[in-house]
């Protein structure tokens, strides 16, 4: 499903689902019930959900090196050796904090999609006490690969939903906003956001 949103966001198709597994958040039809989910839509029973999508933008001077769109997450990560990397982080351009972690979680939470938000998590961060960000919808987040301990350069990656990665240096930055499209999510069963939550977490 999240190959599929990066797919066809630019072309505003929207998307149903099949769950294959057991939680399958944004995909409510399970394998046994496909044929009535097209039954419903031939009869055009269903409702489109919008949902927020991410895109990050990465900066090696003044110069773009790579961009791409996520809907779940974009992840910001060493590369190679297994040493610990200083990140510097920015919001809106001005200076948050730093954490010398193993990564940074820049993604959407399962929240109502009319609650757009942008979550920031430390991977194994080197420092007690630390705890998840969020932010609105609206603010721009930077993520800056600083030097490691050594002082040497660094080599990361910024991974996009698991999929598609653009490699990163010391210096280089990359910048996280809210994209300019949403993925588009069919709904056939009418359910309250906290209904399918509550099924979707008594399933799993």
């Amino acid at each position: 499903l999240l190959q599929a949103a990066r797919d066809v966001v630019h072309r505003e198709i929207p998307m149903l689902g099949i769950n294959l597994g057991t939680l399958g958040f944004l995909a409510e039809v399970d394998k046994q019930s496909v044929y009535a989910a097209l039954d419903k839509l031939k009869e055009d029973d269903y409702e489109i959900e919008e949902r927020m999508m991410l895109t990050g933008t990465v900066w090696r001077d003044d110069k773009i090196v790579g961009r791409d769109v996520a809907l779940n997450d974009i992840v910001i990560g060493r590369d190679g050796h297994l040493r610990v990397v200083r990140f510097k982080n920015y919001v809106n351009n001005v200076y948050l904090n730093s954490y010398n972690a193993d990564g940074i979680i820049i993604s959407t939470p399962i929240v109502a999609p009319n609650g757009s938000m942008t979550l920031m998590t430390p991977i194994a961060p080197h420092t007690l006490n630390t705890r998840s960000i969020i932010f609105p919808a609206e603010d721009v987040i930077t993520v800056e690969l600083g030097e490691g301990r050594r002082q040497v350069q660094e080599y990361g990656v910024a991974s996009f939903d698991g999929d598609t990665t653009i490699p990163m240096v010391t210096g280089d930055r990359i910048v996280i906003q809210k994209a300019a499209v949403n993925t588009r999510i069919l709904k056939l069963n009418h359910l309250s956001f906290v209904e399918v939550l509550r099924q979707k977490m008594r399933d799993s």
